[in-house]
């Protein structure tokens, strides 16, 4: 709760800010040159093959590359990890970063709550969001009690836990959408991972993205209870970059470098998924076998595309239950408009 009520705050705050834009009469007094482009750019990407592009972004320096053959000199790149939606919302709405990576859900949530001052400026991904559970009595999410412990990213807020509430509302009724949302636990992927595969947490369950779910399906005693995909029964977008109105309209040139080079990191995972593998291992240092990392990568049902699909699985929902007052009639009115030309 107050969570919710810190975000609206500060979303309350600073709308004016994100979405200015100078109103000025044609050669009036108060017209100005336009103003230059940053130098400094801040990223946050959280844990996760999900963001994948972002990692080769860094890795390969795409967006310094692409800058300055854009005419644009030394751009440099500053990058964050956070661990769920609501730390990387509150980061963009502070003002501590210039485009946050995250889910579904949490962007969907700082759209509605700075009425469009804040949009999505391209996809990153579609993957199934998997969740395991290490009680040999769960098998759906029927099965869940008081028991049972589900780490999530962030709760109410991540898209594990607004796949959780769908998922629940199909089982149990909308009404009871938020029936399983007393039993989990904000925790961060990695965190997640060693807290139910030690056998020494409460934790009893995780919803959770690759390679976390392939490393846990490793121990016998984790099972997959079901995947995103299940609950929609086809592929979605899962995670997304957003970043405000105004670094979009104060930036034209480096937003059209970020659509690029990430379009350029899409390409190049796609036909080296072997290297692709390897990178991910070394700009995280994690220690997985890159046979494991590769055999993801090699998985048809994650791809990595700029451009989104079925976001609308989300926003309804969300809409449907009040969590966001506005319905967007269409996934590209949550969009700055550059990724679709």
């Amino acid at each position: 709760m107050k969570q919710g009520i810190l975000i609206g705050l500060l979303a309350a705050a600073v709308i004016s800010g994100l979405s200015a834009r100078a109103q000025k009469e044609p050669g009036g007094p108060s017209e100005a040159a336009a103003p230059a482009e940053q130098k400094v750019l801040r990223i946050s990407k959280q844990y996760g093959i999900n963001y994948l592009p972002l990692i080769v972004l860094e890795g390969h320096k795409l967006i310094e590359k692409n800058a300055q053959e854009a005419g644009l000199g030394s751009v440099q790149v500053e990058w964050l990890t956070f661990g769920g939606g609501a730390t990387a919302n509150d980061a963009l709405l502070s003002g501590n970063v210039d485009l946050i990576s995250g889910g579904v859900a949490p962007a969907l949530i700082l759209w509605d709550k700075t009425k469009g001052a804040a949009k999505l400026l391209a996809a990153l991904d579609r993957s199934p969001l998997i969740l395991n559970s290490t009680n040999p009595e769960v098998k759906g999410i029927q099965d869940f009690s008081a028991k049972d412990k589900i780490a999530v990213p962030s709760v109410k807020v991540s898209i594990q836990a607004l796949t959780l509430q769908i998922a629940a509302a199909k089982a149990f009724g909308q009404e009871q959408y938020d029936r399983i949302d007393p039993w989990t636990v904000a925790l961060p992927h990695p965190d997640a991972l060693v807290a139910l595969t030690s056998g020494k947490s409460e934790i009893t369950a995780h919803f959770t993205n690759e390679p976390f779910a392939s490393i846990e399906q490793q121990n016998p005693q984790v099972h997959q209870v079901f995947r995103s995909y299940d609950v929609f029964g086809s592929p979605h977008t899962t995670n997304l970059i957003t970043t405000s109105e105004r670094f979009y309209q104060n930036n034209p040139q480096l937003v059209s470098v970020i659509i690029k080079s990430l379009n350029e990191a899409d390409a190049w995972i796609h036909a080296h998924k072997h290297e692709a593998a390897l990178l991910y291992l070394s700009v995280t240092n994690s220690q997985e076998p890159v046979e494991l990392i590769e055999g993801i990568l090699n998985n048809p049902d994650i791809t990595y595309t700029t451009k989104p699909l079925n976001i609308n699985y989300y926003s309804d929902f969300l809409y449907a239950v009040g969590t966001i007052s506005s319905k967007p009639e269409k996934q590209e009115d949550l969009f700055f408009p550059k990724v679709f030309e």
